[in-house]
């Protein structure tokens, strides 16, 4: 009997081919849209400064630079430009490159160890029969650490460690990823008390860095409590196996292991004190990773030739986030060199109607979700937006306060898909999972979100927020 024929399934796209498509797309606009800017102080755009500017299209510059367009124009960029633009990407991400690449090598000599094994058999003989609890309150406490004190970065530190875990109950690093990052986007959705936008939106509005903190609150119960259904009911339909605990549970683990997972413990704790107190940034938490990778190489007894050939090895895993991150940011300095990243802002707020505030918060949310493409930084994106949108906001009817709802909504949601975003790619080349697979699983989410901020929005004009 001839066996019937299987259809092979198409091999994932590479994540690089997909930046590629997108940063020739970048250079495309730059022939297609017009040139302008905006006059900023300090950092911030200056309301109603908009200025187009003199532009020559030709093809012709496909074979030229930027850098000899005359002083006061524009031009499209060329092929030496584009080229350019990643090496000097590569330059601008460097030090979340090298943070990711740390990180790695960090987790290369905890997995060599056996400590990770030993760490996560333990516990899941502990909760058998309640992945299910373990999850939710996983996916709560990450949420509740991004949506008050804006931990993101911070969690590259975890990821590989769910990701053991669900490989462990036979389950794909997708589940893993997924429990993080959801639960890190939910926390910036609505951003209770998150410092980083909030500090930059609400005093360029008039408003108290923390005033609105209470609706704020109630929204992120909302998106927390369907972020994790969301993540349960992909683990049931996955499927999970559960290891008898019996002789799990029994087992104890060595001394070595666990002074090496309560260092780690010590090493997150001590992380999030300095990331929130002292305003450490990527520099300084590379050098933090560095001394805990020393102390935990110490702690193996591996002896420092075997820790540092699995640090090495831990490295060579996670070696795809430096093209990623580099390309990422080689889409934005392409934007800037064409001179069309103000001209897409200014375009973007022409969604904002003057007439009706319903319709001008759904605006100003829709123009947020689009923009945030092009700046998928947070900061960037409020020093950018907030000036030009709140002016237009309040004679629109909508008040400051919605106007940084809107700015939250539309940051949070496309950070969750975007394959602009520095942070979200580390967080996939730190769970080796490809970007294409995690938009198919995200897609879903990522429009359910929409809606529901949009409803959120429309409520808040309607009670006055």
């Amino acid at each position: 009997m001839t066996e019937p024929a299987t259809t092979a399934k198409p091999a994932p796209r590479n994540p690089i081919v997909v930046l590629l498509f997108i940063l020739v797309l970048a250079a495309s606009l730059t022939y297609l849209l017009d040139s302008g800017s905006y006059q900023r102080e300090n950092g911030l755009v200056v309301p109603d400064s908009y200025q187009t500017i003199d532009k020559d299209r030709s093809v012709l510059h496909l074979a030229g630079s930027v850098k000899y367009a005359p002083q006061g124009e524009a031009r499209p960029v060329g092929v030496a430009d584009v080229l350019m633009a990643i090496p000097q990407g590569l330059q601008r991400g460097g030090g979340l490159i090298f943070m990711v690449l740390v990180i790695g090598g960090m987790f290369g000599i905890l997995s060599a160890s056996g400590a990770v094994d030993a760490g996560l058999e333990r516990m899941l003989g502990m909760v058998r029969g309640n992945v299910y609890g373990l999850v939710v309150f996983l996916m709560t406490v990450f949420a509740l650490g991004s949506t008050f004190l804006g931990l993101a970065s911070e969690y590259l530190l975890i990821i590989p460690l769910m990701v053991e875990l669900v490989r462990r109950m036979g389950m794909p690093p997708l589940i893993g990823l997924a429990i993080v990052t959801v639960a890190v986007k939910v926390g910036y959705l609505s951003s209770v008390t998150n410092p980083l936008p909030l500090t930059i939106a609400q005093p360029l509005l008039g408003l108290p860095v923390f005033s609105g903190a209470a609706m704020r609150a109630v929204f992120f119960l909302c998106f927390l409590l369907v972020g994790v259904l969301y993540v349960l009911y992909a683990i049931r339909k996955q499927g999970f196996t559960t290891q008898p605990a019996s002789d799990i549970v029994s087992g104890k683990l060595s001394l070595r292991h666990t002074l090496m997972l309560l260092t780690l413990l010590v090493g997150v704790a001590g992380l999030v004190h300095a990331s929130t107190a002292w305003q450490w940034h990527n520099p300084q938490l590379t050098a933090y990773y560095l001394g805990l990778s020393m102390v935990l190489s110490i702690l193996s007894g591996m002896g420092a030739s075997a820790a540092a050939d699995a640090f090495v090895a831990g490295m060579k895993k996670i070696l795809l986030a430096a093209m990623l991150i580099g390309l990422a940011m080689a889409i934005a300095i392409t934007l800037e060199n064409g001179r069309v990243l103000d001209s897409v802002v200014h375009s973007l707020v022409s969604l904002v109607g003057a007439d009706n505030a319903y319709l001008a918060a759904i605006g100003m949310f829709v123009s947020q979700l689009l923009l945030d493409v092009m700046i998928p930084s947070t900061s960037g994106q409020a020093a950018v937006s907030m000036p030009i949108l709140g002016p237009m906001g309040q004679l629109a009817g909508v008040s400051p306060q919605n106007t940084v709802l809107a700015f939250l909504f539309g940051n949070g949601i496309t950070n969750m898909i975007t394959p602009t975003s520095g942070t979200l790619l580390a967080y996939l080349a730190t769970a080796q999972v490809g970007w294409t697979q995690w938009a198919r699983f995200i897609a879903p989410l990522v429009l359910i979100f929409a809606v529901m901020a949009a409803l959120m929005l429309m409520f808040a004009v309607y009670i006055g927020f």
